[in-house]
């Protein structure tokens, strides 16, 4: 074991400094999920509205996993509910103008999250007012 020894200096440059070429991109590219890119596309039916609903443990952080999986794909719910009740967190989300197998998959995934026991998925086709 050395001992008295010190650390070198750091050099006048800092330390963290990162030197890294332009950019090839201007803007910032953002990738979207297949199904998330089959929703926006002009063909695809988006007259259907979904309805999720999630039960699970209370935690303070649940509703914004449930919710980032909606903002990762550009979308915001028409309508969201929260409650807690008998010490279970319920969260009822509305979403119009979406296409079926996109509601499908968020409800995939919603299932995925931690603390959330199970979630059901609704769709109501053609509730677009016509």
């Amino acid at each position: 074991m050395a001992v008295g020894h010190e650390l070198a200096p750091r050099s006048r440059y800092g330390i963290g400094l990162l030197r890294r070429a332009p950019s090839v991109f201007p803007f910032k590219v953002c990738l979207m999920s297949r199904l998330a890119e089959q929703a926006s596309s002009p063909d695809a039916d988006l007259r259907a509205t979904a309805r999720f609903s999630v039960s699970a443990e209370p935690s303070p952080g649940l509703m914004p996993r449930v919710l980032e999986l909606f903002a990762k794909r550009g979308l915001v719910p028409d309508e969201l509910h929260g409650r807690l009740a008998g010490g279970r967190l319920t969260i009822e989300i509305r979403v119009d103008r979406i296409d079926r197998a996109l509601a499908d998959y968020i409800g995939r995934c919603l299932r995925q999250v931690y603390l959330v026991e199970r979630v059901l998925v609704g769709m109501d086709e053609g509730c677009d007012g016509a």
